[in-house]
This record gives C-alpha cells, structure tokens and sequence, in this order.
C-alpha cells in the first residue's frame, strides 16, 4: 500500500474564542455569547455588554471569520455534519468539542447535526442510518473518556469520512484527534519544580481510565527530568471528585514528611483539596501549592485561583473542520494529539523556606 509524504502544514495563528474573550471579560461564556450574536430578550446591564465588545475588539474576536452581509445570497448550500457523542450532560469536554466545531463549521458555512448515543449499539447504528439519510458529508464519533474503541459496524466503510474525537482504534483507519495527556501531566508537575518544588504528592482519578494512567505517566516523566526520585507513597488514587480530593489531602497531610506541593489531576478533585487545606489552616499556596487539571470554569473563580491545565476539546472540534478542508485521503493515519496548556494563576509558589 502506497502512502502519499505528510503534507507540511504551515503554522496557524491561535484564533481567539469567545472562552478568551469571557477569561478577560471577567464574564460566562454564555454571557458573551448572547453579547457578540445579539440575543433578544436577555436582561444585561450596558456596563457588561460594552465591557464584553471592548474585550472581543482588544482580542482581535472574530477577525479571521468570513464577513457575511446581511442582504447576500449563500453561494452554496450548507453541507451538514453529524456528530454523535455517547454522554453529552456529564461533563463539560462533550460541550466544548460540539461549540469547537460549531463555531468552525459556521466560518464555513456548514451545519453541525449533534446526538447522543448513551453507548447504546443500536442507537448508535440508527443514529448513524438517520444522518447519512440527511446527506451528511462526514460523522464524528466521539466518546466521553479518551479510549481506545471498536467502531460500530455501521461507521464502516461508509463511504464518507469519519472523524474520531477523543477516541481512536487499532490501525489508525480514521483520522483521530486525542489531548496530549502525558505531556500535560509533565508540564503540570514541571510547573511545580520549577518553583522549588522537589516532594511533590499527586491524587489520580479513576487508574483504570487512559487519561489518568497518561497524567501519571507525565507525572512521573517531570520527575526523572529533574533526577528526582519517583515515591509511590505520594500517589494516591481518586476518582475525579471532589470527596476524592478531600479524602486523599486528609491522608497527604497525615504523612510523616507532608510534602510542599499537590497536582490534582482534575479541577474537582482540587476543589475537595482547597477545603482539606483550608480546614487544616493551611495557606495556599503559601504552605501547599496546588495546580488542578482540565481549566473548568469553577477553577477561575476558587481563593485563590487555581493553576490548571486546559484540556483542547474545543481545539479537537476545529481540528476535525481542519482535516476536512485539507480533504486528506490517506488509508492509514496517525494519531493526533493536541497540546494541553497550563494556565498559570495563584495557587503556585516557592516553598516557603525558599520564598
């Protein structure tokens, strides 16, 4: 089987979205979104839709979008895209991706057809029998927790393209998009070292799951670069709660040399690790720095506010609009995966005997 050489991909500048926009603004992303599209019926004092415009004009919103006029005719019709996810309210990622391709396939003029399949075979199977009876042009497939999967059979040799979000399968046959989990958990552990940090407990989320095996992993990486040996007695398992986090912080500072530093591989988990703290009497980050993990809105508003990792499910909705225009028809692809950045805020500081 031939292969056609990668493409060589010049490098995009980062479009602003309206998170960026609602960071600065001090506001919800809901909030902006009714500002920037004008919404009717929305009760919002001047001083916030003005301070939201101002934002959205410093950042350079919407810059790069195709200008539309009001009187102009579409020169096409908007080809439709189905997107199937297996859980949508449980988590914020399923949201994100949806409002990534949403606002991409829009710039393009196209329609996002969205559905939740709640991991039922057979919904999954009319769903997709449903959309291609619609002429979408291409599926997204999307789990919740980052997996390896085995398509439904009805995704097979379908005879349009099929993306994968958060999930990909054996022998790279579609084209799959995952977050950087390795690299994210080591940026987020070197983070702390770079402070000063040398003793250094993490609290895991569920270790049956890929993306809390690749966060220790990256963990455990940040740790080797800087010749600092690996203490499994600092690892302690939760399940992405918050009780997790409470629980877990209890048992850090109940050890015979508390370290001076936690990374609480989700958001969650941290917030249950703020209040352990605070109950103990401890400052953060004064005598415990804190970093979190998937930049949830709540994290932006804890005392003080939290180091954290953005997870890139609104990139990987943009991604799959991407590989659409670049129309690639290889057989075989490689696994992409996008950069998790770490948002640096207040819960982060050198340990106090070198502060």
């Amino acid at each position: 089987m031939s292969r056609r050489p990668a493409l060589k991909r010049q490098p995009r500048a980062r479009r602003v979205t309206m998170t960026d926009v609602a960071r600065e603004a001090g506001c919800s992303q809901a909030t902006v979104s009714f500002v920037l599209n004008a919404v009717p019926g929305i009760r919002l004092s001047a001083d916030t839709r003005q301070r939201v415009l101002e934002t959205a004009r410093r950042l350079g919103y919407g810059e790069a979008a195709p200008k539309a006029r009001p009187d102009a005719r579409p020169t096409r019709r908007a080809r439709r895209i189905g997107f199937i996810v297996d859980q949508i309210a449980t988590s914020p990622e399923a949201v994100q991706a949806i409002d990534g391709i949403t606002q991409a396939a829009k710039e393009q003029g196209d329609l996002v057809f969205v559905a939740q399949s709640e991991n039922d075979a057979d919904t999954e199977s009319d769903l997709i029998a449903a959309f291609v009876d619609q002429g979408v042009v291409a599926l997204v497939y999307m789990t919740i927790f980052t997996r390896e999967v085995e398509l439904p059979l009805a995704l097979r040799n379908l005879g349009i393209p099929v993306y994968l979000l958060n999930c990909y399968t054996t022998g790279m046959t579609h084209a799959a998009v995952v977050p950087s989990e390795i690299a994210g958990g080591q940026r987020a552990t070197h983070h702390l070292i770079t402070q000063g940090h040398r003793r250094i407990a993490t609290i895991t989320g569920e270790i049956w799951m890929e993306a809390a095996r690749d966060r220790l992993k990256g963990y455990r990486r940040a740790l080797a670069t800087a010749d600092i040996p690996f203490d499994d007695s600092l690892v302690f398992n939760g399940d992405w709660s918050a009780s997790a986090g409470y629980d877990a912080t209890r048992r850090i500072l109940a050890l015979p040399e508390v370290p001076s530093a936690i990374f609480c591989q989700n958001d969650r988990m941290a917030i249950g690790c703020f209040e352990a703290l605070k109950e103990a009497g401890l400052d953060i980050p004064r005598d415990m720095s804190v970093v979190g993990y998937d930049d949830e809105e709540i994290a932006r508003h804890l005392h003080p506010r939290l180091t954290t990792t953005i997870l890139p499910h609104r990139a990987m909705g943009r991604w799959v609009i991407e590989q659409m225009l670049e129309a690639e028809t290889d057989e075989r692809h490689s696994l992409t995966k996008l950069e998790c950045p770490l948002v640096e805020r207040d819960s982060v500081a050198p340990p106090r005997a070198l502060g």
